[in-house]
This record gives structure tokens, C-alpha cells and sequence, in this order.
């Protein structure tokens, strides 16, 4: 076992945890945080994004020793005192989500999107979400939520 110290969607934790055991493991199974999906373990799928110092990393490719000393940020961390982030907010509102299971991963890496490129056109939001896949919709709405999120698009 490895003791590891890391901050999760603004509150410490401290841990042993085996040297194998994924990130996206220690955050569902130790701390609860199942808004992180596990959807393929082999980082094709995006569904277990989380951001990690503030970029955006595929948690079912990163081991939880690696995270020591971290700070990690969940789907469930964006919400500030119950108000949704405005990423989250734009996917309700645009219906960027059909099943809903590849939709964490999806916002978490469209704020990181966001962060990096403030206002991206169609293209760069699609270029910027291609290792997140989803296997419901045709990302028409997906596109259109991370546009409108941006301020770039309409909400119609």
C-alpha cells in the first residue's frame, strides 16, 4: 500500500491505496464520486475525464499514486454552492446529452476546451472533443452546448 495526499473537488484526502489501483477507481469506489464513468478502462472513450491540476486527463489512464500531492477536479466538483457550472448549464439547456453516460467526461473536457480556447469555432470544439466518444447522438447538440457555453452560439 501507498499513502497518498491529494485534494478532491476542493476537499483533502488522505489514502493508502494499492500502487495499481486507477484513479478513476479511487474516485468512484474509495470517495463516491460515480460521476466519473468508467466506459472502456483503455482512455479510447473519454467517459472518466476529470481535470488534474487543472487540465483534463482520461482518469482510467492515470494511477492513483501518480495524483499524490494533486488536485483533482470531478463532474460532480463544477457546481459552486448548487448553482451549475455554465458548461453543465449550456448541456441541459441544449440538450447536449441523449443517455447521459458519456456526458461527464464530455463537459469536463468542453470546460477545459473553454479554458484554452475561450470562444472556438465549430471546428476547434469538434477537433478539441474528439477522444471523448459518445455512441448516442451525432454531437450536432453537444457542439451546439459547448457554442452556446461560449457565448459563441444560440441557444435555439
Amino acid at each position: 500500500m501507498t499513502r497518498i495526499s491529494l485534494t478532491v473537488d476542493g476537499a483533502k484526502v488522505s489514502d493508502d491505496v494499492e500502487p495499481r489501483m486507477l484513479l478513476v477507481q479511487y474516485l468512484r469506489e474509495r470517495l463516491g464520486k460515480t460521476g466519473t464513468v468508467i466506459g472502456c478502462d483503455t482512455s479510447n472513450c473519454g467517459a472518466c475525464t476529470v481535470h488534474l491540476n487543472g487540465a483534463s486527463v482520461k482518469s482510467c489512464n492515470v494511477l492513483a499514486v501518480q495524483v499524490d500531492g494533486a488536485e483533482v477536479t470531478t463532474i460532480e466538483g463544477l457546481s459552486v454552492n448548487g448553482e451549475l457550472h455554465p458548461v453543465q448549464a449550456a448541456f441541459r439547456e441544449c440538450h447536449g446529452l441523449q443517455c447521459g453516460f458519456c456526458t461527464p467526461g464530455m463537459i469536463m473536457q468542453s470546460v477545459d476546451l473553454l479554458k484554452e480556447n475561450p470562444h472556438p469555432s465549430e471546428e476547434e470544439i469538434r477537433l478539441g472533443l474528439e477522444g471523448n466518444l459518445c455512441r448516442c447522438t451525432g454531437y450536432h447538440n453537444i457542439v451546439k452546448s459547448v457554442q452556446h457555453a461560449a457565448g459563441a452560439g444560440s441557444a435555439s
